[in-house]
């Protein structure tokens, strides 16, 4: 079957339209040279390729060459039951698909938010079939329908020590992934755009539009931020490389604390 994936987000489609609706939203952007697809047997002819590296022990980073769409980092959790592929990239290929089950089964494939639906359904279909998890909040920008998706609200245990929670935010659906046994047994929190690990790895950002600088409002980022609180973390992993390597949980908390005394008027240009 012959799907399409925007070239600007690296999203999949079962058909074409005019244009891509996450892209025209106000969080993401349309090209001014317009919108532009692909399949992915275009993309493999073009000399994309997918690889995998170790992070941390249990850990990996998929990446393509070029970058697909935004450009993502997916995260492979490996457990002892199962594995769970985070923010799946807007590429996929033979090469890594055997790379990923010799480190074990796939039991769930998961994106953060729209922005990092990638090519799931294809990531799935590829890997044996786990279910795609999209958040109920979200569905709506579900793209490619199909069986293997199913739909999630609140919080789920995907397996022992790995829980997938929706704190909202960058979107209603916006969701994290906590691996308690990641970090030498210190905690792991795998946030997508939820918070943004900045690039002077001391503070993370709060927003609901990255590229058009939308921030997100006071009360949303204490409700975020509360709601990431309850989980035990020393490291965070944004959906691209970066990554906030300790004390993450509480530069979370000062980083949402300056976040809201900016965006409340505590502050001005002269201070």
């Amino acid at each position: 079957m012959t799907f399409w994936i925007c070239r600007t987000c690296g999203v999949e489609h079962d058909s074409r339209p005019a244009v891509c609706a996450i892209c025209a939203d106000e969080r993401q952007w349309v090209p001014a040279t317009g919108q532009a697809w692909a399949t992915l047997d275009e993309l493999t002819a073009e000399g994309y390729e997918a690889s995998i590296k170790e992070l941390e022990p249990h850990l990996y980073a998929i990446t393509s060459t070029p970058s697909a769409g935004i450009g993502q980092q997916s995260k492979l959790v490996c457990t002892p039951d199962g594995n769970v592929l985070w923010d799946p990239i807007g590429f996929v290929d033979d090469g890594v698909v055997e790379a990923i089950q010799s480190l074990g089964p796939v039991v769930a494939v998961v994106a953060s938010h729209p922005h990092m639906y990638g090519v799931q359904v294809e990531w799935s279909h590829r890997l044996g079939s786990p279910p795609v998890l999209v958040s109920e909040s979200d569905q709506r920008w579900l793209a490619r329908p199909d069986a293997v998706v199913e739909t999630w609200t609140g919080s789920r245990e995907l397996l022992p020590g790995l829980t997938l929670s929706q704190p909202g935010g960058h979107f209603p659906g916006s969701a994290v992934l906590h691996w308690a046994g990641g970090a030498d047994g210190r905690g792991v929190l795998l946030a997508g755009d939820t918070v943004f690990a900045n690039p002077d790895r001391k503070s993370v950002a709060f927003m609901r539009s990255f590229p058009n600088h939308l921030p997100l409002s006071a009360a949303v980022v204490e409700r975020v931020t509360a709601h990431l609180e309850r989980f035990a973390f020393d490291r965070l992993y944004g959906n691209f490389a970066n990554v906030i390597d300790r004390d993450a949980r509480a530069i979370l908390r000062a980083s949402a604390d300056r976040h809201i005394a900016w965006v409340r008027g505590d502050h001005d240009d002269l201070t």
